[in-house]
Protein backbone atom coordinates (compact mmCIF):
# COMPACT_ATOMS: atom_id res chain seq x y z
CA UNK A 1 0.00 0.00 0.00
CA UNK A 2 2.86 1.94 1.47
CA UNK A 3 4.41 1.77 -2.61
CA UNK A 4 1.08 2.56 -4.20
CA UNK A 5 0.92 5.52 -2.85
CA UNK A 6 4.81 6.52 -3.64
CA UNK A 7 3.83 5.32 -7.13
CA UNK A 8 0.86 6.95 -7.52
CA UNK A 9 2.41 10.25 -6.65
CA UNK A 10 5.26 9.67 -9.08
CA UNK A 11 3.33 9.89 -11.89
CA UNK A 12 0.77 12.76 -10.14
CA UNK A 13 -2.30 10.78 -9.33
CA UNK A 14 -4.44 11.56 -6.66
CA UNK A 15 -2.63 10.44 -2.98
CA UNK A 16 -4.80 8.82 -0.53
CA UNK A 17 -3.42 6.85 2.93
CA UNK A 18 -1.89 3.63 2.82
CA UNK A 19 -3.92 2.40 5.80
CA UNK A 20 -7.16 3.07 4.36
CA UNK A 21 -5.93 0.93 1.46
CA UNK A 22 -5.25 -1.84 3.52
CA UNK A 23 -8.85 -1.99 4.98
CA UNK A 24 -10.55 -2.02 1.36
CA UNK A 25 -8.26 -4.65 0.29
CA UNK A 26 -9.27 -6.73 3.72
CA UNK A 27 -12.82 -5.96 3.60
CA UNK A 28 -12.97 -7.30 -0.28
CA UNK A 29 -10.63 -10.23 0.73
CA UNK A 30 -12.61 -11.15 3.92
CA UNK A 31 -15.65 -11.62 1.40
CA UNK A 32 -13.88 -12.90 -1.99
CA UNK A 33 -11.02 -14.97 -0.90
CA UNK A 34 -13.11 -17.38 0.35
CA UNK A 35 -14.83 -18.07 -2.79
CA UNK A 36 -11.77 -17.92 -4.82
CA UNK A 37 -8.78 -19.22 -2.40
CA UNK A 38 -10.66 -22.48 -1.24
CA UNK A 39 -9.25 -24.11 2.08
CA UNK A 40 -9.16 -27.43 0.16
CA UNK A 41 -6.08 -26.27 -1.83
CA UNK A 42 -3.12 -25.69 -0.40
CA UNK A 43 -0.36 -23.86 -1.94
CA UNK A 44 -2.74 -21.76 -4.45
CA UNK A 45 -3.01 -18.17 -3.90
CA UNK A 46 -4.35 -15.08 -5.16
CA UNK A 47 -2.67 -12.33 -7.03
CA UNK A 48 -4.18 -8.95 -5.77
CA UNK A 49 -3.50 -5.92 -7.98
CA UNK A 50 -4.84 -2.48 -6.93
CA UNK A 51 -4.86 0.21 -10.04
CA UNK A 52 -5.03 3.42 -9.71
CA UNK A 53 -6.21 5.63 -13.14
CA UNK A 54 -6.70 9.41 -13.30
CA UNK A 55 -10.16 9.97 -14.80
CA UNK A 56 -10.81 13.84 -14.88
CA UNK A 57 -12.61 14.82 -17.86
CA UNK A 58 -10.25 17.20 -19.27
CA UNK A 59 -7.72 17.72 -22.49
CA UNK A 60 -3.87 18.43 -22.37
CA UNK A 61 -1.16 17.31 -20.61
CA UNK A 62 -1.84 17.95 -16.71
CA UNK A 63 -2.23 16.35 -13.35
CA UNK A 64 -5.47 14.71 -12.66
CA UNK A 65 -7.34 15.97 -9.87
CA UNK A 66 -9.86 12.48 -9.60
CA UNK A 67 -8.69 8.92 -10.49
CA UNK A 68 -10.61 5.37 -10.10
CA UNK A 69 -9.31 2.91 -7.82
CA UNK A 70 -10.20 -0.78 -8.86
CA UNK A 71 -8.67 -4.20 -7.59
CA UNK A 72 -8.31 -7.43 -9.62
CA UNK A 73 -8.26 -10.61 -7.20
CA UNK A 74 -7.22 -13.28 -9.71
CA UNK A 75 -6.54 -17.40 -8.46
CA UNK A 76 -3.14 -18.41 -9.44
CA UNK A 77 -2.57 -22.12 -9.35
CA UNK A 78 1.40 -22.90 -7.60
CA UNK A 79 3.61 -21.15 -9.98
CA UNK A 80 6.55 -23.61 -9.91
CA UNK A 81 10.15 -22.35 -11.45
CA UNK A 82 11.21 -23.71 -14.49
CA UNK A 83 12.72 -26.99 -15.07
CA UNK A 84 16.17 -26.64 -14.84
CA UNK A 85 16.10 -22.92 -13.66
CA UNK A 86 15.37 -19.70 -15.12
CA UNK A 87 17.95 -18.67 -18.04
CA UNK A 88 18.44 -15.19 -18.70
CA UNK A 89 19.55 -13.08 -21.82
CA UNK A 90 21.45 -9.99 -21.30
CA UNK A 91 19.92 -7.17 -22.80
CA UNK A 92 20.66 -5.60 -26.38
CA UNK A 93 23.20 -2.88 -26.16
CA UNK A 94 20.64 -0.50 -27.72
CA UNK A 95 17.59 -0.99 -25.01
CA UNK A 96 17.45 -0.30 -21.23
CA UNK A 97 14.20 -0.68 -18.78
CA UNK A 98 14.76 2.29 -16.97
CA UNK A 99 16.93 5.13 -16.26
CA UNK A 100 18.61 7.13 -13.88
CA UNK A 101 15.53 10.07 -12.92
CA UNK A 102 13.16 8.08 -14.53
CA UNK A 103 10.49 5.98 -13.00
CA UNK A 104 11.81 2.07 -12.77
CA UNK A 105 11.73 2.22 -9.04
CA UNK A 106 7.38 2.41 -9.22
CA UNK A 107 5.01 0.32 -10.29
CA UNK A 108 3.70 1.98 -13.35
CA UNK A 109 2.50 0.66 -16.60
CA UNK A 110 4.79 2.46 -18.43
CA UNK A 111 7.88 0.58 -16.90
CA UNK A 112 6.16 -3.19 -18.28
CA UNK A 113 5.61 -2.45 -22.48
CA UNK A 114 8.98 -1.33 -23.59
CA UNK A 115 10.67 -4.36 -22.44
CA UNK A 116 8.09 -6.60 -24.16
CA UNK A 117 10.25 -6.67 -27.05
CA UNK A 118 13.28 -7.35 -26.00
CA UNK A 119 11.47 -10.24 -23.75
CA UNK A 120 10.00 -11.81 -26.49
CA UNK A 121 13.20 -12.02 -28.87
CA UNK A 122 14.94 -13.48 -25.84
CA UNK A 123 11.63 -16.12 -25.30
CA UNK A 124 12.16 -17.23 -29.36
CA UNK A 125 15.71 -17.81 -28.60
CA UNK A 126 14.85 -20.09 -26.06
CA UNK A 127 15.44 -17.81 -22.71
CA UNK A 128 12.65 -17.22 -20.23
CA UNK A 129 13.82 -13.48 -19.10
CA UNK A 130 16.34 -10.67 -19.97
CA UNK A 131 18.97 -9.48 -17.60
CA UNK A 132 18.89 -5.77 -17.80
CA UNK A 133 21.78 -4.05 -17.64
CA UNK A 134 22.52 -0.69 -17.32
CA UNK A 135 25.06 1.81 -18.53
CA UNK A 136 28.75 1.35 -20.70
CA UNK A 137 29.55 -0.95 -17.39
CA UNK A 138 26.73 -2.87 -18.08
CA UNK A 139 25.66 -2.77 -14.00
CA UNK A 140 22.95 -6.48 -13.33
CA UNK A 141 19.60 -4.27 -12.65
CA UNK A 142 16.46 -6.70 -13.07
CA UNK A 143 15.62 -10.21 -14.07
CA UNK A 144 12.75 -9.48 -16.26
CA UNK A 145 10.25 -7.75 -14.26
CA UNK A 146 11.93 -9.43 -11.20
CA UNK A 147 14.46 -8.61 -8.63
CA UNK A 148 17.54 -10.33 -9.20
CA UNK A 149 20.04 -12.15 -6.92
CA UNK A 150 23.47 -13.41 -6.73
CA UNK A 151 24.79 -15.51 -4.29
CA UNK A 152 28.69 -15.78 -4.39
CA UNK A 153 32.45 -16.15 -2.60
CA UNK A 154 33.80 -12.83 -2.88
CA UNK A 155 37.71 -12.06 -3.66
CA UNK A 156 38.59 -11.73 0.09
CA UNK A 157 36.97 -15.46 0.60
CA UNK A 158 33.83 -14.61 2.35
CA UNK A 159 30.47 -15.75 1.21
CA UNK A 160 27.77 -13.03 0.40
CA UNK A 161 24.28 -12.44 -1.53
CA UNK A 162 24.18 -9.40 -3.83
CA UNK A 163 21.45 -7.72 -4.88
CA UNK A 164 21.28 -3.68 -6.73
CA UNK A 165 20.71 -0.92 -5.00
CA UNK A 166 17.57 1.09 -4.85
CA UNK A 167 19.45 4.76 -4.18
CA UNK A 168 19.81 5.82 -7.99
CA UNK A 169 16.13 4.51 -8.15
CA UNK A 170 16.57 2.26 -10.84
CA UNK A 171 15.15 -0.49 -9.72
CA UNK A 172 11.62 -1.45 -8.18
CA UNK A 173 11.51 -1.47 -4.37
CA UNK A 174 9.81 -5.23 -4.53
CA UNK A 175 7.84 -6.43 -1.28
CA UNK A 176 9.66 -9.88 -1.88
CA UNK A 177 13.33 -8.27 -2.64
CA UNK A 178 12.57 -6.81 0.45
CA UNK A 179 11.62 -9.98 2.52
CA UNK A 180 14.47 -12.07 0.95
CA UNK A 181 17.13 -9.35 1.98
CA UNK A 182 15.37 -8.95 5.64
CA UNK A 183 15.42 -12.96 6.42
CA UNK A 184 18.85 -13.32 5.04
CA UNK A 185 20.03 -10.75 7.31
CA UNK A 186 17.77 -11.86 10.32
CA UNK A 187 18.55 -15.87 10.11
CA UNK A 188 21.75 -16.73 8.57
CA UNK A 189 23.83 -13.39 10.23
CA UNK A 190 27.60 -14.78 10.31
CA UNK A 191 26.85 -17.56 7.38
CA UNK A 192 26.79 -14.83 4.52
CA UNK A 193 26.74 -10.88 4.22
CA UNK A 194 23.95 -8.74 2.54
CA UNK A 195 24.87 -6.43 0.13
CA UNK A 196 23.13 -3.74 -2.12
CA UNK A 197 25.54 -2.26 -4.60
CA UNK A 198 26.13 -1.69 -8.21
CA UNK A 199 27.59 -4.85 -9.68
CA UNK A 200 28.35 -5.46 -13.38
CA UNK A 201 28.15 -8.40 -15.85
CA UNK A 202 31.61 -8.44 -16.29
CA UNK A 203 31.83 -9.13 -12.44
CA UNK A 204 29.79 -11.44 -12.82
CA UNK A 205 31.68 -13.29 -15.90
CA UNK A 206 34.87 -13.22 -13.94
CA UNK A 207 33.03 -14.63 -10.64
CA UNK A 208 32.38 -17.49 -12.92
CA UNK A 209 35.31 -17.85 -14.63
CA UNK A 210 36.86 -18.14 -10.78
CA UNK A 211 34.32 -20.45 -10.18
CA UNK A 212 33.29 -18.24 -7.25
CA UNK A 213 29.32 -18.20 -8.62
CA UNK A 214 27.49 -20.23 -6.25
CA UNK A 215 23.75 -19.59 -6.88
CA UNK A 216 21.55 -16.87 -8.44
CA UNK A 217 18.13 -16.26 -8.46
CA UNK A 218 14.73 -13.96 -9.24
CA UNK A 219 12.01 -12.75 -6.76
CA UNK A 220 8.54 -11.16 -7.70
CA UNK A 221 5.35 -11.67 -7.42
CA UNK A 222 4.25 -14.48 -9.78
CA UNK A 223 7.17 -17.01 -10.05
CA UNK A 224 8.05 -15.99 -6.07
CA UNK A 225 11.61 -16.87 -5.86
CA UNK A 226 12.86 -18.67 -8.73
CA UNK A 227 16.31 -19.99 -9.10
CA UNK A 228 18.25 -19.15 -12.14
CA UNK A 229 20.53 -21.37 -14.22
CA UNK A 230 22.14 -19.90 -16.68
CA UNK A 231 23.32 -15.98 -18.15
CA UNK A 232 24.16 -15.66 -21.94
CA UNK A 233 26.00 -12.58 -22.34
CA UNK A 234 27.45 -11.31 -25.60
CA UNK A 235 27.45 -14.90 -27.43
CA UNK A 236 29.22 -16.62 -24.06
CA UNK A 237 27.19 -18.74 -21.12
CA UNK A 238 27.76 -18.25 -17.54
CA UNK A 239 26.35 -21.22 -16.28
CA UNK A 240 25.14 -21.34 -12.54
CA UNK A 241 24.96 -24.13 -9.96
CA UNK A 242 21.94 -25.67 -8.96
CA UNK A 243 20.52 -27.82 -6.27
CA UNK A 244 20.14 -31.30 -6.85
CA UNK A 245 18.20 -33.06 -9.73
CA UNK A 246 17.86 -28.91 -10.86
CA UNK A 247 16.56 -27.84 -8.27
CA UNK A 248 17.06 -24.43 -6.39
CA UNK A 249 20.88 -23.96 -4.16
CA UNK A 250 20.92 -23.94 -0.32
CA UNK A 251 20.30 -20.15 0.19
CA UNK A 252 17.45 -19.86 -2.79
CA UNK A 253 15.87 -23.09 -1.48
CA UNK A 254 16.16 -22.20 2.79
CA UNK A 255 14.74 -18.26 1.37
CA UNK A 256 11.83 -19.60 -0.67
CA UNK A 257 10.88 -22.17 2.19
CA UNK A 258 10.98 -19.02 4.88
CA UNK A 259 8.89 -16.42 3.00
CA UNK A 260 6.53 -19.22 2.23
CA UNK A 261 6.01 -20.60 5.50
CA UNK A 262 5.25 -16.98 6.01
CA UNK A 263 3.20 -16.43 3.36
CA UNK A 264 0.84 -19.12 3.65
CA UNK A 265 0.27 -19.27 7.12
CA UNK A 266 2.29 -21.90 8.54
CA UNK A 267 4.61 -19.45 11.07
CA UNK A 268 2.77 -16.68 12.46
CA UNK A 269 4.66 -13.21 11.58
CA UNK A 270 4.60 -9.16 11.75
CA UNK A 271 4.09 -9.96 7.74
CA UNK A 272 1.33 -11.55 7.94
CA UNK A 273 -2.29 -9.60 7.96
CA UNK A 274 -5.09 -12.13 8.71
CA UNK A 275 -8.62 -11.97 6.80
CA UNK A 276 -11.15 -12.57 8.88
CA UNK A 277 -13.61 -14.58 6.70
CA UNK A 278 -17.61 -13.32 6.54
CA UNK A 279 -20.10 -16.37 5.79
CA UNK A 280 -21.22 -16.43 2.72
Amino acid sequence: CARMHMSAGRISLPLFEPAELEKLLVALLAVDGPRWLPADQPGHFLYIRPTLIGTQSQLGVQAPREAMLYIIVTFMPRMDSPPGGMRLHTSPEDMVRAWVGGFGYAKVGANYGPSLMATQDARRRGFHQILWLYGAQGECTEAGASNFFVVWVRKDGKKEIITAPLDDKLILDGVTRRSCLDVVRERMAGEIEVTERKYTIDELVEADAEGRILESFAAGTAYFICPVSQIHHRGKDINIPMGPEGTAGEVTARIKTWIGDIMYGREQHEWGVVIPEKEQ
